[in-house]
């Protein structure tokens, strides 16, 4: 039985987002009688956009894109092809299929409607800061992997750090170990200990950072900082869950051994817990050998730490 603080978490969570849906429609106008002030409503301007798209495309396949009844989109077509929008025809391999296309006069309706689309999205997004921008898109894109039929982001870039990622990296390594290892706020705190001393110690040529970026958002990060002349360390490695499996980490891996040689050190070295599974078989790919391990209590949790090391 679900206990009654999840059922009002649940019940809290539905009103935010009927909330944040009326906020949205109105936003973009939806309830208004025409659409970006012209005669058409939402679902119109959709039919249209979608023919814009192709030179024609049967009206099963319209329906299913759109989710439309079937009667209802009949209706919507027929209003369109009475403006002089649209033309109809029965298929050429199927006469109980029929097909649906713009007329140049539909077309120009559809350029329209895409024209003063952008330019109220340019409007809105003008209010708001660069910084704010970018969290609005990423916003949507959560709201578009969770709920829509974007498939998975297929490349990724690294890149230096740049102010602000320092704090995704503590704020990141919190959340993430906290959710998916039951870390407490210690660990928190030991990788803004990490960081702090990196952005106060560091010196170029002998240590550097990399934020792995999709869609211009950080997703991962690793850190490679000299532990003496001879020896570099690895350190906070993390890839985000929606972007793991496009081999993120291993590429981070690979840069810092790449950037360790580079700078002349002999070996590259490493500590990890045995609970990361996916860490160390990134670790055991690119070379690295565990040369020791030590049970501890840290971060709420009884651990067994684990040494590597990479030769170079």
């Amino acid at each position: 039985m679900p206990t009654r603080t999840a059922s009002v978490d649940l019940t809290e969570r539905v009103a935010r987002v009927r909330s944040f849906s009326r906020l949205y429609t109105r936003v973009i106008g939806v309830l208004e009688d025409g659409l970006l002030a012209t005669e058409y409503s939402l679902t119109e301007a959709r039919v249209l956009f979608e023919l814009a798209q192709q030179r024609e495309v049967e009206t099963t396949t319209l329906r299913e894109r759109l989710g439309l009844d079937a009667g209802y989109l009949s209706r919507l077509l027929s209003r369109l092809d009475a403006d002089g929008l649209i033309e109809r025809r029965r298929g050429d391999s199927d006469s109980r299929r029929q097909v649906v296309r713009l007329t140049p006069a539909g077309r120009a309706v559809a350029r329209t409607l895409d024209e003063r689309s952008s330019q109220q999205v340019l409007g809105l997004l003008g209010q708001l800061a660069e910084s704010d921008q970018r969290r609005l898109v990423a916003a949507m894109d959560v709201i578009d992997e969770l709920l829509g039929e974007r498939p998975r982001p297929k490349s990724f870039v690294l890149r230096p750090f740049r102010p602000g990622d320092y704090g995704w990296v503590v704020h990141r390594h919190g959340l993430r170990y906290a959710e998916e290892h039951g870390w407490d706020i210690s660990f928190e705190a030991l990788v803004a200990r990490i960081v702090a001393d990196y952005i106060e110690g560091h010196t170029v040529g002998r240590d550097n950072a990399w934020i792995a970026e999709v869609d211009g958002e950080p997703v991962g990060c690793v850190f490679c900082v000299r532990a003496t002349d001879e020896t570099a360390r690895l350190r906070l490695l993390l890839v985000d869950p929606a972007a793991r499996g496009l081999g993120i980490g291993a590429r981070l891996v690979d840069e810092c051994v790449r950037f360790a040689r580079q700078a002349g050190y002999r070996e590259l070295v490493l500590w990890t817990n045995d609970v990361l599974a996916a860490a160390r078989r990134i670790y055991e790919n690119a070379g690295f050998e565990l040369v020791d391990s030590q049970p501890h209590t840290s971060f709420g949790h009884d651990l067994v730490g684990q040494d590597w090391r990479l030769a170079l």
